[in-house]
């Protein structure tokens, strides 16, 4: 895109390979278990911890022993880069940011862990992208139509997005076949899973997706 060879980390084969990560933003880390056992029976393979749920680092390297060998745990919502150098000793398998930051993806590909920031202007998806970022998170992707991928990759045809932000499942299905590398999807997966909901309805709800963005 911009004739220059670009120091990139690639995304996790296996959240590649799935095209589909779940964000997991609990009350409380104690939550994530009951949730991730679900989510991982019912074939998820990348979820994205939040930093929100207070207990998050002290929390990861515990599922990381648990659930690393089938999931990607991926760490979200990174602001700063104390977080950001936290959530990479903690061993994420991923950084997901909100914002757009050439800092935080020098840091992330230094320490050899994949990031994605987000974006939503042209110029701040681009900046992101050409200073090396793993892929680019198109957020919140609820304000625009899976037109504005097919657009975007008018002037930056290599440009890997991630949509997130309001993906429901027919939403999923058209962002992959406007060409998005994954989808990223909380609340129309998740519902009121942290909060005492219905688990056999979050498996059907996960099985869903799943089929959705199998390739």
């Amino acid at each position: 895109m911009t004739g220059e060879a670009v120091s990139r980390v690639a995304l996790p084969s296996r959240t590649v390979a799935s095209r589909l990560i779940v964000v997991a933003r609990a009350e409380r880390a104690e939550d994530y278990e009951a949730v991730l056992d679900v989510l991982i029976d019912a074939g998820i393979r990348s979820v994205e911890l939040t930093l929100t749920t207070p207990g998050t680092f002290d929390r990861l390297p515990h599922l990381l022993s648990q659930y690393g060998e089938v999931v990607d745990l991926g760490v979200g919502t990174v602001t700063n880069t104390t977080d950001l150098a936290r959530a990479v000793d903690a061993g994420a398998r991923y950084l997901v940011t909100p914002i757009t930051s050439a800092a935080f993806v020098e840091q992330a590909t230094d320490a050899g862990v994949p990031i994605v920031p987000g974006g939503l202007t042209p110029t701040e998806l681009f900046a992101s992208w050409s200073a090396g970022a793993s892929a680019v998170k198109i957020f919140p992707a609820g304000q625009v139509g899976t037109g504005y991928l097919k657009d975007l990759h008018g002037p930056f045809p290599d440009l890997v997005a991630v949509p997130s932000g309001g993906v429901d499942l027919a939403g999923a299905a058209e962002w992959l076949a406007a060409g998005a590398v994954a989808v990223s999807v909380g609340g129309p997966l998740l519902g009121d899973a942290f909060r005492g909901g219905d688990l056999l309805a979050l498996r059907d709800r996960a099985e869903a997706f799943v089929e959705v963005c199998a390739p």
